[in-house]
């Protein structure tokens, strides 16, 4: 693929996440479209469904799901443990001690990544860390956990310990089945660090 239809499959997304994040008249920025832009070139903000997955199955205290999908459709199905804050929310202040925080890992979700990085790209600009975007959405979800894909007689190993673990997973959060472990799983099964903040807030709801 040429560089130019490389750049625009890039930039033209990231358009619409711009355009479409509620316009802020009460809390300053404090990143610049550059520096935000950065952080978005290093794909930091994604946590795999392999990780989300172990996280929820092991009751990690850390994690808070976030969907930011309208509460009709949260009401219709949502992730284990989450709790429901609607993008053209996000700024309200009855939230600002849950997106702004040291103790949870945030994960937005929405049905795919572009309502999820517009919440992950309002709180990054406005300084917050420890906020996420789940890779994929639920869409994605469905097909690596619910509904995993058996790899080919020829993948290597690395395949099929991550299609054991999504089999069993998925089997595990949909009512039952063994769990498997996720040691070998490499970088697919990592979570997020926590980062330190400049005033630690009492976080609320979660996992």
């Amino acid at each position: 693929m040429k560089p130019r239809n490389l750049l625009a499959l890039f930039i033209i997304p990231m358009g619409l996440i711009i355009a479409a994040v509620p316009q802020n008249k009460t809390k300053p920025y404090k990143l610049t479209a550059e520096e935000l832009l950065g952080e978005v070139n290093t794909r930091t903000q994604y946590v795999t469904p392999d990780a989300v997955a172990d996280m929820i199955i092991k009751k990690d205290p850390s994690l808070r799901l976030i969907d930011v999908r309208s509460q009709d459709e949260f009401e219709k199905f949502s992730l284990p443990g989450a709790i429901n804050i609607p993008v053209t929310d996000l700024l309200s202040d009855q939230y600002t001690d849950i997106i702004n925080q040291d103790i949870k890992m945030n994960i937005f979700y929405s049905n795919g990544t572009l309502t999820s990085n517009e919440a992950w790209m309002i709180t990054r600009q406005l300084g917050f860390s420890n906020n996420f975007v789940l890779e994929g959405g639920l869409n994605y979800w469905f097909d690596a956990i619910l509904n995993p894909q058996k790899p080919a007689s020829t993948s290597p190993d690395e395949e099929f310990a991550k299609y054991d673990f999504r089999k069993s997973a998925g089997g595990a959060l949909g009512g039952g089945g063994a769990i498997q472990t996720t040691q070998n799983l490499g970088a697919s099964s990592a979570k997020p660090m926590l980062k330190p903040g400049g005033k630690k807030k009492k976080a609320s709801g979660g996992c």
